[in-house]
């Protein structure tokens, strides 16, 4: 029996969009390699805080943060029109 036999293992589940998906597998085939493995090794650099995967995530973290702000941006504009809208007194009642 060997070390890995004693490794408990762990499912992530995750969805890709078909082209990704699709983009992803030629890589790997390319290289010989697995989506597995790719993924484990990326997981690894991770949490050994790689300095260039560290700089990805932080990219990753400012444009989720960009496209929230943008999304509440428009949704407030949106919400402000419909104030405008419906309380505007040169209008009348």
């Amino acid at each position: 029996m060997s070390y890995q036999d004693l490794e408990t293992r762990k499912s992530v589940h995750i969805n890709l969009t078909g082209e990704t998906h699709t983009a992803l597998k030629i890589t790997a085939f390319k290289n010989r390699l697995s989506m597995q493995e790719i993924f484990e090794a990326l997981a690894i650099q991770i949490v050994e805080e790689d300095p260039r995967m560290i700089k990805i995530l932080q990219q990753l973290a400012t444009n989720k943060k960009e496209k929230a702000l943008k999304q509440l941006s428009k949704t407030d504009a949106e919400s402000i029109f419909k104030v405008i809208e419906t309380d505007n007194p040169l209008m009348g009642k």
